[in-house]
């Protein structure tokens, strides 16, 4: 007898080291393969950035029951700030391609909007059989949570956004994959980040001008850029900002 129970304890030791170690309340396995698929590298007038492929999708079976698993999850199950923070960065990037699913083909998804009633606060998706706009996600959920590098991961389906991240956010890689994205977008000089020393100055996205006070708590904004930069990049604090054109047309795969 107790030759059988210690083989049963090895073999669920042997089969528990064969498992995932990292098991997640809502598995955006789904999301992570259709990511991987429609992304691409493109380029629109002189903007470089990762493109995604709307029409692709149309159809896709997988996205459907991606949406409809998020219509039935309760958040409750989430534990952890990362879990949290990922859950609803996937939840707001799968949301806004299906904003843009739904009125394909656009040429900016604020066509699905208006100036009375934009597109940022029309429902975009359920998550436990509440509906939630892009900025319910994006205001009341994210930006609370005090990590201006959400803003570099959330993807407003446009050129001058930061790119889409080719692979689903998980609370285990969040970390790396905010300070990768975040990174990404300061060296793209066409819409994150362009430093004219002659003239003292450093041109930015309008992303920073729009969420200034959401990089109070990293010491500013010039601050934060110094902890992202890497080797002799230290931008002074005296230089003046300005901010680059804003290019909202879709961020399709061209």
């Amino acid at each position: 007898m107790r030759r059988c129970w210690c083989a049963q304890l090895i073999a669920a030791l042997f089969l528990s080291a064969c498992l995932p170690q990292q098991l997640y309340a809502f598995d955006f396995a789904l999301w992570d393969a259709i990511l991987k698929k429609n992304t691409r590298s493109s380029n629109y007038e002189g903007i470089g950035y990762i493109g995604f492929d709307y029409a692709a999708t149309l159809n896709s079976r997988d996205f459907d029951k991606l949406v409809a698993g998020l219509a039935s999850f309760s958040t409750g199950q989430l534990g952890g700030r990362e879990e949290v923070m990922a859950f609803w960065i996937n939840a707001y990037n799968i949301f806004a391609v299906k904003l843009v699913r739904e009125n394909f083909p656009i040429i900016c998804i604020k066509d699905v909007g208006s100036f009375i009633s934009p597109v940022w606060d029309k429902p975009a998706g359920k998550v436990g059989g509440k509906i939630y706009s892009l900025n319910d996600i994006e205001h009341k959920i994210l930006r609370p949570m005090n990590e201006p590098a959400i803003h570099f991961a959330i993807v407003c389906a446009s050129v001058s956004c930061p790119d889409m991240l080719p692979e689903a956010y998980t609370p285990a890689a969040l970390k790396n994959q905010l300070k990768s994205q975040v990174n990404r977008f300061l060296e793209n000089k066409q819409k994150g980040m362009r430093i004219d020393r002659k003239n003292k100055t450093v041109h930015l996205s309008m992303i920073f001008d729009w969420y200034e006070k959401d990089f109070t708590p990293a010491g500013g904004i010039i601050s934060f850029l110094n902890s992202e930069l890497v080797g002799n990049h230290n931008i002074p604090a005296d230089y003046a900002i300005k901010h680059l054109p804003y290019n909202w047309d879709l961020n399709v795969v061209r």
